[in-house]
């Protein structure tokens, strides 16, 4: 297993976080994602066999702003 941060501009209002966990954990291989709702840190744990990590930001790029 893997994992990953991502910084979340749109993360800190609960409406965007809760459609962001349900992306992610709608994806295939993604085992954990976990939101800092104070900075919009996401931190994602997914099996590399199953899931890369570019799947993972171009999927939340399709909805969000990834920064940082």
């Amino acid at each position: 297993m893997a994992d990953m941060t991502l910084f979340i501009k749109e993360a800190t209002n609960e409406e965007p976080i809760q459609t962001l966990e349900t992306v992610l954990m709608q994806m295939d291989g993604i085992e954990r994602a976990l939101v800092d709702t104070k900075d919009g840190e996401v931190k994602i744990t997914y099996h590399e066999s199953q899931i890369s990590e570019e799947e993972i930001t171009g999927t939340i790029q399709k909805r969000f702003v990834i920064y940082g």
